[in-house]
Protein backbone atom coordinates (compact mmCIF):
# COMPACT_ATOMS: atom_id res chain seq x y z
CA UNK A 1 0.00 0.00 0.00
CA UNK A 2 1.17 3.35 -1.23
CA UNK A 3 0.45 6.03 1.24
CA UNK A 4 1.00 9.71 0.65
CA UNK A 5 0.96 12.48 3.69
CA UNK A 6 0.63 15.82 2.46
CA UNK A 7 1.68 18.85 4.25
CA UNK A 8 -0.08 21.80 3.65
CA UNK A 9 1.58 24.86 6.01
CA UNK A 10 -0.41 27.64 4.73
CA UNK A 11 -2.37 29.66 2.69
CA UNK A 12 -0.60 29.90 -0.67
CA UNK A 13 0.46 25.88 0.12
CA UNK A 14 -3.61 25.68 -0.20
CA UNK A 15 -3.96 27.32 -3.38
CA UNK A 16 -1.67 25.39 -4.75
CA UNK A 17 -2.11 22.08 -3.93
CA UNK A 18 -5.41 22.05 -3.06
CA UNK A 19 -7.24 24.54 -5.37
CA UNK A 20 -5.23 22.77 -8.10
CA UNK A 21 -5.38 19.42 -9.89
CA UNK A 22 -2.91 17.88 -8.14
CA UNK A 23 -5.43 15.74 -5.25
CA UNK A 24 -6.91 14.52 -8.36
CA UNK A 25 -3.81 13.02 -9.89
CA UNK A 26 -2.39 11.72 -6.31
CA UNK A 27 -5.31 9.82 -5.36
CA UNK A 28 -5.32 7.94 -8.79
CA UNK A 29 -1.37 7.65 -7.90
CA UNK A 30 -1.76 6.18 -4.22
CA UNK A 31 -3.82 4.05 -2.18
CA UNK A 32 -4.39 7.08 0.05
CA UNK A 33 -3.79 10.84 1.02
CA UNK A 34 -4.41 12.16 3.94
CA UNK A 35 -3.98 15.45 4.70
CA UNK A 36 -1.64 17.01 7.46
CA UNK A 37 -2.77 20.21 7.93
CA UNK A 38 -1.10 23.56 9.73
CA UNK A 39 -4.59 25.16 8.34
CA UNK A 40 -7.86 24.49 10.28
CA UNK A 41 -9.65 21.45 9.38
CA UNK A 42 -13.04 22.76 7.72
CA UNK A 43 -11.48 24.87 5.29
CA UNK A 44 -11.31 21.94 3.32
CA UNK A 45 -14.58 20.71 3.13
CA UNK A 46 -15.83 22.52 0.11
CA UNK A 47 -13.13 21.32 -1.71
CA UNK A 48 -11.98 17.53 -1.20
CA UNK A 49 -13.10 14.59 0.77
CA UNK A 50 -9.55 14.07 1.51
CA UNK A 51 -8.96 12.84 4.73
CA UNK A 52 -7.63 15.53 7.19
CA UNK A 53 -5.65 15.44 10.28
CA UNK A 54 -5.34 19.00 11.87
CA UNK A 55 -2.20 19.60 13.57
CA UNK A 56 -1.77 21.22 16.45
CA UNK A 57 -0.57 24.99 16.52
CA UNK A 58 3.24 24.87 17.50
CA UNK A 59 5.25 27.74 19.18
CA UNK A 60 8.70 28.39 19.25
CA UNK A 61 9.84 28.88 22.99
CA UNK A 62 13.17 30.67 23.36
CA UNK A 63 15.80 27.87 23.14
CA UNK A 64 14.01 26.74 19.61
CA UNK A 65 14.26 29.95 18.47
CA UNK A 66 18.15 30.70 19.33
CA UNK A 67 19.50 27.37 17.57
CA UNK A 68 16.82 27.73 14.62
CA UNK A 69 18.25 32.10 14.17
CA UNK A 70 21.84 30.73 15.21
CA UNK A 71 21.25 28.38 12.13
CA UNK A 72 19.52 30.15 9.74
CA UNK A 73 22.29 33.36 9.98
CA UNK A 74 25.21 30.81 9.74
CA UNK A 75 23.86 29.87 6.42
CA UNK A 76 23.90 33.52 5.20
CA UNK A 77 26.66 33.93 6.55
CA UNK A 78 28.37 31.07 4.82
CA UNK A 79 26.72 32.16 1.54
CA UNK A 80 26.64 36.18 1.86
CA UNK A 81 30.05 36.48 -0.37
CA UNK A 82 28.49 38.19 -4.18
CA UNK A 83 25.33 37.63 -3.20
CA UNK A 84 23.38 40.72 -2.53
CA UNK A 85 20.45 39.23 -1.38
CA UNK A 86 21.69 37.51 1.40
CA UNK A 87 23.52 40.34 2.80
CA UNK A 88 20.49 42.06 2.44
CA UNK A 89 18.69 39.98 4.46
CA UNK A 90 21.39 39.70 6.75
CA UNK A 91 20.73 43.67 7.52
CA UNK A 92 17.52 43.07 7.42
CA UNK A 93 17.89 40.45 10.61
CA UNK A 94 19.84 42.62 12.74
CA UNK A 95 18.58 44.03 15.56
CA UNK A 96 19.26 46.96 17.96
CA UNK A 97 16.56 46.44 20.35
CA UNK A 98 16.86 46.28 24.08
CA UNK A 99 14.84 43.17 24.27
CA UNK A 100 15.82 39.45 25.06
CA UNK A 101 15.72 38.48 21.81
CA UNK A 102 17.48 41.89 20.57
CA UNK A 103 20.41 40.94 22.94
CA UNK A 104 20.54 37.36 21.79
CA UNK A 105 20.86 37.81 17.98
CA UNK A 106 23.66 40.56 18.58
CA UNK A 107 25.45 37.79 20.40
CA UNK A 108 24.35 35.28 17.74
CA UNK A 109 26.12 37.41 15.15
CA UNK A 110 29.09 37.76 16.78
CA UNK A 111 28.72 33.79 16.88
CA UNK A 112 28.10 33.01 13.27
CA UNK A 113 31.24 35.39 12.54
CA UNK A 114 32.87 32.39 13.59
CA UNK A 115 31.13 29.37 13.24
CA UNK A 116 29.41 29.65 10.24
CA UNK A 117 30.24 26.12 8.65
CA UNK A 118 28.08 23.34 6.54
CA UNK A 119 29.25 21.20 9.86
CA UNK A 120 27.94 23.99 12.33
CA UNK A 121 24.82 24.73 10.67
CA UNK A 122 24.41 20.73 10.77
CA UNK A 123 25.22 20.73 14.98
CA UNK A 124 22.64 23.63 15.23
CA UNK A 125 20.27 21.85 13.83
CA UNK A 126 20.77 19.21 15.99
CA UNK A 127 20.28 21.44 19.14
CA UNK A 128 17.34 23.28 17.61
CA UNK A 129 15.81 19.48 17.51
CA UNK A 130 16.65 18.58 21.18
CA UNK A 131 14.92 21.61 22.17
CA UNK A 132 11.37 20.53 21.48
CA UNK A 133 12.25 16.60 20.90
CA UNK A 134 9.93 16.31 24.36
CA UNK A 135 7.54 18.70 23.89
CA UNK A 136 4.08 17.67 24.01
CA UNK A 137 3.04 18.90 20.80
CA UNK A 138 5.95 16.65 18.99
CA UNK A 139 5.04 13.77 20.82
CA UNK A 140 1.30 14.22 19.51
CA UNK A 141 2.90 14.34 15.75
CA UNK A 142 4.87 11.14 16.23
CA UNK A 143 1.49 9.31 17.94
CA UNK A 144 -0.03 10.44 14.30
CA UNK A 145 2.61 8.94 12.35
CA UNK A 146 3.19 6.11 13.62
CA UNK A 147 -0.99 5.43 13.62
CA UNK A 148 -1.38 6.44 9.99
CA UNK A 149 2.34 4.84 8.55
CA UNK A 150 2.94 6.71 5.83
CA UNK A 151 5.37 5.94 2.88
CA UNK A 152 6.31 9.36 2.17
CA UNK A 153 5.88 13.01 4.14
CA UNK A 154 5.60 15.61 1.67
CA UNK A 155 6.12 19.09 2.89
CA UNK A 156 4.33 21.70 0.22
CA UNK A 157 6.85 24.59 1.65
CA UNK A 158 10.48 24.19 3.03
CA UNK A 159 10.71 27.19 5.40
CA UNK A 160 7.95 27.65 8.03
CA UNK A 161 9.88 27.39 11.14
CA UNK A 162 6.61 25.48 12.72
CA UNK A 163 7.06 22.47 10.84
CA UNK A 164 10.69 21.61 11.77
CA UNK A 165 8.90 18.88 15.28
CA UNK A 166 7.27 17.66 12.21
CA UNK A 167 10.56 16.79 9.90
CA UNK A 168 12.28 15.60 12.91
CA UNK A 169 9.50 13.21 14.26
CA UNK A 170 9.92 11.81 10.73
CA UNK A 171 13.18 11.59 11.07
CA UNK A 172 13.08 9.76 14.35
CA UNK A 173 10.90 6.87 12.51
CA UNK A 174 12.66 6.70 8.99
CA UNK A 175 10.21 7.85 7.36
CA UNK A 176 11.04 9.51 4.18
CA UNK A 177 10.36 13.23 3.39
CA UNK A 178 10.27 15.68 0.60
CA UNK A 179 9.51 19.30 -0.13
CA UNK A 180 8.80 21.71 -2.64
CA UNK A 181 10.63 24.73 -3.12
CA UNK A 182 7.98 27.40 -2.37
CA UNK A 183 9.13 30.45 -4.44
CA UNK A 184 11.46 31.41 -6.97
CA UNK A 185 13.53 33.63 -5.09
CA UNK A 186 13.61 31.08 -1.99
CA UNK A 187 16.99 29.71 -2.45
CA UNK A 188 19.06 32.24 -3.47
CA UNK A 189 17.95 35.29 -1.22
CA UNK A 190 15.93 33.92 2.14
CA UNK A 191 17.23 31.89 4.80
CA UNK A 192 18.05 28.17 6.18
CA UNK A 193 14.75 25.61 5.70
CA UNK A 194 13.25 24.18 8.18
CA UNK A 195 15.31 20.98 8.30
CA UNK A 196 16.61 18.63 6.54
CA UNK A 197 14.90 16.39 3.95
CA UNK A 198 15.61 13.08 2.14
CA UNK A 199 13.95 14.73 -1.55
CA UNK A 200 13.50 18.24 -3.10
CA UNK A 201 10.92 19.07 -6.02
CA UNK A 202 12.13 22.24 -7.73
CA UNK A 203 10.54 24.31 -10.06
CA UNK A 204 13.37 24.60 -12.95
CA UNK A 205 17.10 23.39 -13.82
CA UNK A 206 18.02 26.84 -12.38
CA UNK A 207 16.35 26.03 -9.10
CA UNK A 208 18.33 22.73 -9.01
CA UNK A 209 21.71 24.47 -9.50
CA UNK A 210 21.02 27.26 -6.33
CA UNK A 211 19.59 24.11 -4.52
CA UNK A 212 22.88 22.24 -4.88
CA UNK A 213 24.89 25.60 -4.44
CA UNK A 214 23.39 26.50 -1.25
CA UNK A 215 22.84 23.44 0.12
CA UNK A 216 26.55 20.82 -0.05
CA UNK A 217 25.33 17.87 1.76
CA UNK A 218 21.94 17.40 -0.88
CA UNK A 219 22.76 15.18 -4.29
CA UNK A 220 21.40 15.40 -7.99
CA UNK A 221 19.48 12.21 -7.13
CA UNK A 222 17.68 13.91 -4.32
CA UNK A 223 16.32 16.34 -6.59
CA UNK A 224 13.14 16.10 -9.60
CA UNK A 225 12.78 19.46 -11.38
CA UNK A 226 8.40 19.21 -11.80
CA UNK A 227 7.42 23.04 -12.34
CA UNK A 228 5.01 24.91 -10.03
CA UNK A 229 1.32 24.12 -9.50
CA UNK A 230 1.16 27.95 -8.19
CA UNK A 231 0.26 28.59 -11.52
CA UNK A 232 -2.31 25.54 -12.49
CA UNK A 233 -5.42 27.09 -12.06
CA UNK A 234 -4.38 29.64 -15.05
CA UNK A 235 -4.83 26.25 -17.36
CA UNK A 236 -8.00 24.83 -15.23
CA UNK A 237 -11.40 25.48 -17.20
CA UNK A 238 -13.20 25.65 -13.97
CA UNK A 239 -11.57 28.41 -13.45
CA UNK A 240 -12.11 30.40 -16.24
CA UNK A 241 -14.40 33.26 -17.23
CA UNK A 242 -15.86 35.32 -19.99
CA UNK A 243 -14.15 38.62 -21.01
CA UNK A 244 -17.72 40.18 -20.54
CA UNK A 245 -18.08 38.62 -17.16
CA UNK A 246 -14.47 40.19 -16.08
CA UNK A 247 -15.71 43.59 -17.81
CA UNK A 248 -19.04 43.50 -15.68
CA UNK A 249 -17.14 42.69 -12.72
CA UNK A 250 -15.09 45.99 -12.52
CA UNK A 251 -17.48 48.36 -14.51
CA UNK A 252 -14.53 48.45 -17.07
CA UNK A 253 -15.39 50.36 -20.58
CA UNK A 254 -15.08 47.54 -22.94
CA UNK A 255 -13.89 49.86 -25.67
CA UNK A 256 -10.43 50.85 -23.50
CA UNK A 257 -7.18 49.06 -22.93
CA UNK A 258 -6.66 47.92 -19.26
CA UNK A 259 -3.61 48.18 -17.04
CA UNK A 260 -3.33 46.22 -14.10
CA UNK A 261 -0.77 47.40 -11.21
CA UNK A 262 -0.14 44.63 -8.87
CA UNK A 263 0.97 45.42 -5.18
CA UNK A 264 3.56 43.72 -3.43
CA UNK A 265 2.94 43.57 0.53
CA UNK A 266 4.23 46.59 2.65
CA UNK A 267 7.74 45.10 3.92
CA UNK A 268 9.47 45.12 0.44
CA UNK A 269 6.98 46.92 -1.38
CA UNK A 270 6.41 50.30 0.09
CA UNK A 271 6.68 52.81 -2.99
CA UNK A 272 3.23 51.28 -4.53
CA UNK A 273 1.35 54.22 -4.00
CA UNK A 274 3.50 56.34 -5.28
CA UNK A 275 3.57 54.14 -8.67
CA UNK A 276 -0.09 54.36 -8.03
CA UNK A 277 -0.57 57.94 -7.88
CA UNK A 278 1.79 58.43 -10.64
CA UNK A 279 0.03 56.47 -13.28
CA UNK A 280 -3.25 57.68 -12.17
CA UNK A 281 -2.30 61.34 -12.52
CA UNK A 282 -0.74 60.58 -15.72
CA UNK A 283 -4.31 59.26 -16.91
CA UNK A 284 -6.03 62.42 -15.77
CA UNK A 285 -3.49 64.82 -17.40
CA UNK A 286 -4.17 62.79 -20.69
CA UNK A 287 0.04 62.16 -20.89
CA UNK A 288 -1.41 58.41 -21.73
CA UNK A 289 -3.70 57.02 -23.42
CA UNK A 290 -7.42 56.59 -21.69
CA UNK A 291 -7.04 53.22 -20.26
CA UNK A 292 -9.60 51.21 -17.68
CA UNK A 293 -6.76 51.19 -14.27
CA UNK A 294 -7.03 48.26 -11.81
CA UNK A 295 -5.34 47.48 -8.79
CA UNK A 296 -4.86 44.58 -7.31
CA UNK A 297 -3.56 44.83 -3.82
CA UNK A 298 -1.18 42.02 -2.34
CA UNK A 299 -3.33 39.10 -0.46
CA UNK A 300 -0.95 39.43 2.25
CA UNK A 301 -2.01 42.45 3.69
CA UNK A 302 -4.75 44.16 4.46
CA UNK A 303 -6.05 47.45 2.43
CA UNK A 304 -5.65 50.01 5.19
CA UNK A 305 -2.53 51.92 2.93
CA UNK A 306 -4.38 52.50 0.51
CA UNK A 307 -7.43 53.74 1.73
CA UNK A 308 -6.82 57.65 0.53
CA UNK A 309 -5.81 56.66 -3.06
CA UNK A 310 -9.29 55.01 -3.02
CA UNK A 311 -10.81 58.31 -2.08
CA UNK A 312 -8.34 60.43 -4.32
CA UNK A 313 -8.46 58.47 -7.35
CA UNK A 314 -12.55 57.06 -7.69
CA UNK A 315 -11.90 56.04 -11.37
CA UNK A 316 -9.09 53.53 -10.10
CA UNK A 317 -10.85 50.12 -10.00
CA UNK A 318 -10.02 47.93 -6.79
CA UNK A 319 -9.35 44.65 -6.43
CA UNK A 320 -8.87 43.42 -2.98
CA UNK A 321 -8.00 39.74 -3.17
CA UNK A 322 -10.93 37.84 -1.10
CA UNK A 323 -8.80 35.46 0.75
CA UNK A 324 -10.13 34.93 4.42
CA UNK A 325 -8.39 34.63 7.65
CA UNK A 326 -9.09 31.55 8.95
CA UNK A 327 -6.62 31.88 12.55
CA UNK A 328 -5.47 34.70 14.33
CA UNK A 329 -3.78 33.09 17.29
CA UNK A 330 -0.68 31.95 15.20
CA UNK A 331 3.23 32.88 15.11
CA UNK A 332 2.44 33.65 11.28
CA UNK A 333 -0.82 34.56 11.05
CA UNK A 334 -0.59 36.48 7.49
CA UNK A 335 0.27 32.01 7.39
CA UNK A 336 -3.60 31.55 7.94
CA UNK A 337 -5.04 33.72 5.44
CA UNK A 338 -6.48 31.09 2.12
CA UNK A 339 -7.72 32.26 -1.26
CA UNK A 340 -11.61 32.03 -2.40
CA UNK A 341 -12.35 30.52 -5.22
CA UNK A 342 -14.05 33.31 -6.63
CA UNK A 343 -10.91 35.42 -6.11
CA UNK A 344 -8.44 32.62 -7.78
CA UNK A 345 -11.31 33.09 -10.75
CA UNK A 346 -10.64 36.76 -10.86
CA UNK A 347 -6.90 36.93 -10.77
CA UNK A 348 -6.68 34.49 -14.19
CA UNK A 349 -9.41 37.36 -15.60
CA UNK A 350 -6.43 39.98 -14.69
CA UNK A 351 -3.92 37.81 -16.22
CA UNK A 352 -5.68 36.91 -19.22
CA UNK A 353 -7.73 40.06 -20.38
CA UNK A 354 -5.56 43.04 -18.60
CA UNK A 355 -3.26 44.52 -21.49
CA UNK A 356 -0.36 45.24 -19.44
CA UNK A 357 1.00 44.87 -15.76
CA UNK A 358 3.02 46.85 -13.73
CA UNK A 359 4.67 46.25 -10.31
CA UNK A 360 7.66 46.36 -8.49
CA UNK A 361 9.36 42.99 -8.93
CA UNK A 362 7.14 40.76 -7.50
CA UNK A 363 6.38 37.34 -8.65
CA UNK A 364 3.11 38.44 -10.38
CA UNK A 365 5.85 39.33 -12.92
CA UNK A 366 6.08 35.47 -13.99
CA UNK A 367 1.83 35.64 -13.46
CA UNK A 368 1.14 38.21 -16.14
CA UNK A 369 3.87 36.87 -18.91
CA UNK A 370 2.31 32.94 -18.41
CA UNK A 371 -0.57 34.97 -20.61
CA UNK A 372 1.67 36.77 -22.79
CA UNK A 373 1.55 40.12 -21.25
CA UNK A 374 3.91 42.75 -21.27
CA UNK A 375 5.15 43.34 -17.80
CA UNK A 376 7.00 47.29 -16.09
CA UNK A 377 8.44 46.90 -13.17
CA UNK A 378 9.40 50.81 -11.90
CA UNK A 379 11.76 50.63 -9.14
CA UNK A 380 12.31 54.83 -8.37
CA UNK A 381 14.26 54.51 -4.67
CA UNK A 382 17.56 54.51 -4.33
CA UNK A 383 19.90 55.13 -1.37
CA UNK A 384 20.26 58.99 -1.65
CA UNK A 385 17.07 60.41 -3.14
CA UNK A 386 14.61 59.90 0.33
CA UNK A 387 12.35 56.86 -1.41
CA UNK A 388 12.14 53.64 -0.09
CA UNK A 389 15.26 52.00 -1.71
CA UNK A 390 13.96 49.37 -4.62
CA UNK A 391 16.77 49.88 -6.47
CA UNK A 392 18.60 47.36 -4.31
CA UNK A 393 16.48 44.68 -5.46
CA UNK A 394 18.51 45.07 -8.67
CA UNK A 395 21.51 42.68 -7.29
CA UNK A 396 19.07 40.01 -6.24
CA UNK A 397 20.17 36.96 -7.99
CA UNK A 398 16.06 35.92 -9.41
CA UNK A 399 16.19 39.64 -10.37
CA UNK A 400 19.14 39.79 -12.08
CA UNK A 401 17.51 36.82 -14.11
CA UNK A 402 14.84 38.82 -15.02
CA UNK A 403 16.15 41.82 -15.92
CA UNK A 404 19.32 40.18 -17.92
CA UNK A 405 16.17 38.42 -20.13
CA UNK A 406 14.84 41.77 -20.97
CA UNK A 407 11.50 39.88 -20.30
CA UNK A 408 10.51 43.32 -18.58
CA UNK A 409 11.24 47.31 -19.09
CA UNK A 410 12.47 48.24 -15.48
CA UNK A 411 12.40 51.70 -15.15
CA UNK A 412 13.39 54.27 -13.04
CA UNK A 413 12.27 57.54 -13.19
CA UNK A 414 8.52 58.66 -13.60
CA UNK A 415 9.42 59.60 -17.50
CA UNK A 416 10.75 56.15 -18.41
CA UNK A 417 7.54 54.83 -16.88
CA UNK A 418 4.98 56.63 -18.66
CA UNK A 419 7.34 56.16 -21.82
CA UNK A 420 7.49 52.25 -21.46
CA UNK A 421 3.34 52.47 -20.73
CA UNK A 422 2.89 54.15 -24.14
CA UNK A 423 5.12 52.14 -25.56
CA UNK A 424 3.89 49.02 -24.74
CA UNK A 425 -0.04 50.16 -25.63
CA UNK A 426 1.19 50.63 -29.09
CA UNK A 427 3.54 47.92 -29.81
CA UNK A 428 4.83 44.39 -27.99
CA UNK A 429 8.04 43.45 -29.21
CA UNK A 430 8.90 41.37 -25.83
CA UNK A 431 7.08 37.76 -26.70
CA UNK A 432 9.97 35.64 -27.22
CA UNK A 433 11.55 37.18 -24.14
CA UNK A 434 9.17 36.11 -22.26
CA UNK A 435 8.59 32.86 -23.61
CA UNK A 436 12.77 32.20 -23.09
CA UNK A 437 12.48 33.45 -19.09
CA UNK A 438 9.35 31.49 -18.29
CA UNK A 439 11.07 28.27 -19.74
CA UNK A 440 13.83 29.59 -17.55
CA UNK A 441 12.20 29.58 -14.47
CA UNK A 442 9.21 27.23 -14.48
CA UNK A 443 11.22 24.15 -16.29
CA UNK A 444 7.82 21.91 -16.91
CA UNK A 445 4.85 23.11 -18.96
CA UNK A 446 1.50 23.80 -16.76
CA UNK A 447 -0.44 20.89 -18.29
CA UNK A 448 2.06 18.49 -17.19
CA UNK A 449 2.82 19.78 -13.38
CA UNK A 450 0.90 17.60 -11.36
CA UNK A 451 1.50 14.47 -13.02
CA UNK A 452 5.64 15.26 -12.99
CA UNK A 453 4.63 15.86 -9.37
CA UNK A 454 2.64 12.39 -8.53
CA UNK A 455 5.25 11.00 -10.57
CA UNK A 456 8.71 11.97 -8.53
CA UNK A 457 6.88 11.63 -5.03
CA UNK A 458 5.12 8.20 -5.96
CA UNK A 459 8.83 7.41 -7.59
CA UNK A 460 10.82 7.90 -3.78
CA UNK A 461 9.22 5.85 -1.83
Amino acid sequence: MKKLGLVITDGVGFRNFILSDFLQHAEKSFDEVVILSCLPKDVYKPHTNTRVIELDVFEETFKTWFFRKTKEIAHLKLHQKDNLGIQDNLKTNDSKLRTTRGYATRFIYKLTSLFHSEFHIQQLQKLQNSTFSNHKITKKYASILRIEQFNLLFFTHQRPPYIAPLVYVAQKLKLKTAAFIFSWDNLASKGRMASNFDYYLVWSDLMKQDLLLFYKSIMHTQIKIVGTPQFLPYVMHEYKITRQDFISEFNLDSHLKTICFSCGDISTSKNDELYIETIANAIIENKIEKVNFIVRTSPAEDSIRFYSLVEKFPFIKWNFPKWVQVRSDHQESWSQRIPTTEDVKLLRALLEYSDLNINMLSTMSLDFMLFDKPVINPIFGNATNGLYDDQRFLGYAHIEHLVNSKASKVVKTKDALLQAIIGYLAQDSDTENRKNFISQQVGVPLEETSKQLVESLKAWI
